[in-house]
């Protein structure tokens, strides 16, 4: 942690080296002693707050600022009257000045404009072959496999990241990996990966490639829960996000019973996305640094309540990926025979953000549009009940299998745009 005096010679670095959304931000800046925290949020969250914003570029609807943990606190409770997870990503620390702001806005720009570009060209991914070993494998994905999961995570107190035992869950999480790849012919490696920014560890399990290895499908969703308004209540957290996780555990399950995939499928679980998508951004920098081929990234984040009916899902289309997005409704034709609504839920809705700030295509398809998702998440009160469907959150394992055999088996890739 930051000492207060640091912490101002940061912010007014900042403030002289660049100019800002707001003249007056660090009038407005709260540095009465409480720990800040750099972030990068959804642009019209912190103007509708009247949030200062240290750095925003035109075209992009994200906002960089500093706030403390209370203002961090209103965003969040923000966000979360609209149905949506934080939506800001926290960052390790305070930069000393906006330059490395600045290289990431540019990144942002980068990325915006070759989806612009994609969709102008009309370029779409081609109808993919229907095939039977696909069709089997997703006949053998059982609801009940993902409401035992959904049980068993729910019934833990919370799965704060911040918790005294934030990693009780996750340790017996990777019991039930191991048991599952205990049978396997093939190299699957189970992992815990720490992080600076929370105690708390996030999960892997890697199938290794059989001919394309370095080439890696990246299936995850976030384990942690959260209660926003006592964070010492409990969190059962069943939609938000026990269900994800199940439906990508699940997922998982039938696919480490059929053939090694040509490409590396990583499944993640994600620690501390509640608190501003600390594990994920940690992850995705790192392969980032390391130069780590992922041809695509799919997020579950909220799936078993039909808020616009069955057999009706959304796919968000801010900071996704246009080729993935094409690829989901090509699937679609191919195997699931769903309509897909396409909505918009701001930056830092979910862990996609991170991977897409890193320049990886990344998607997320969602239970429903945001005004029809859960509305109880991140309260006591989210909890299986009469409006859960297994059934509906079946449909996302369905989308991750077959990410795993059909794209996992071929050499599609996002389309080179310059």
């Amino acid at each position: 942690m930051k000492s207060k005096s640091t912490l101002f010679a940061s912010l007014f670095a900042a403030l002289c080296t660049f100019t800002l959304s707001s003249s007056t931000a660090l009038a407005h800046a709260d540095l009465g002693g409480q720990p800040m925290t750099a972030i990068y949020a959804d642009l019209e969250l912190l103007k509708t707050l009247n949030i200062p914003v240290l750095y925003s570029t035109e075209g992009i609807e994200i906002g960089y600022t500093v706030v403390s943990g209370a203002t961090l606190q209103k965003i969040s409770d923000a966000a979360h009257l609209k149905g949506r997870c934080g939506n800001f990503e926290a960052l390790n620390e305070i930069p000393a000045n906006l330059d490395s702001v600045k290289k990431t806005f540019t990144s942002f720009q980068k990325e915006h404009r070759k989806n612009l570009t994609y969709e102008m060209l009309a370029r779409r991914t081609s109808e993919i072959e229907t095939k039977p070993e696909i069709v089997e494998a997703i006949n053998e994905l059982k609801a009940d496999e993902i409401r035992q999961t959904v049980t068993w995570l729910s019934n833990f107190p919370d799965r704060y990241n911040k918790a005294t035992d934030p990693n009780k869950h996750i340790n017996e999480f990777v019991d039930k990996l191991k048991v599952l790849a205990a049978n396997t012919t093939y190299p699957v490696t189970i992992d815990l990966i720490s992080h600076n920014s929370t105690k708390q560890k996030s999960v892997r399990m890697s199938i290794k490639g059989s001919t394309n290895p370095n080439e890696i499908i990246v299936l995850g969703g976030h384990l942690d829960s959260i209660n926003q308004n006592d964070k010492r209540a409990k969190a059962p957290g069943a939609d938000d996000n026990a269900s994800g996780s199940a439906s990508i555990l699940e997922a998982a399950r039938v696919l480490l019973t059929k053939a090694q995939p040509q490409r590396t499928i990583e499944f993640m679980w994600y620690a501390g996305e509640e608190s501003g998508l600390l594990g994920s951004a940690e992850i995705a920098a790192t392969y980032k640094k390391e130069a780590r081929k992922v041809i695509a990234v799919l997020q579950l984040d909220m799936t078993s309540f039909a808020g616009n009916g069955p057999n009706r899902i959304a796919s968000m289309t801010d900071f996704t990926s246009p080729w993935l997005r094409d690829y989901l409704k090509a699937m679609n034709i191919a195997y699931l025979d769903l309509e897909i609504l396409e909505d918009k839920c701001g930056y830092g809705c979910s862990d996609h953000a991170s991977w897409y700030k890193q320049g990886y295509p990344a998607i997320i398809p969602t239970e429903a549009k945001f005004d029809n998702m859960f509305h109880d998440l991140h309260t006591v009160r989210d909890v299986i009940n009469d409006r859960t469907s297994f059934d509906h959150a079946l449909i996302f394992s369905k989308i991750a299998l077959i990410m795993a055999m059909d794209l996992g088996n071929s050499t599609n890739q996002e389309p080179v745009i310059r």
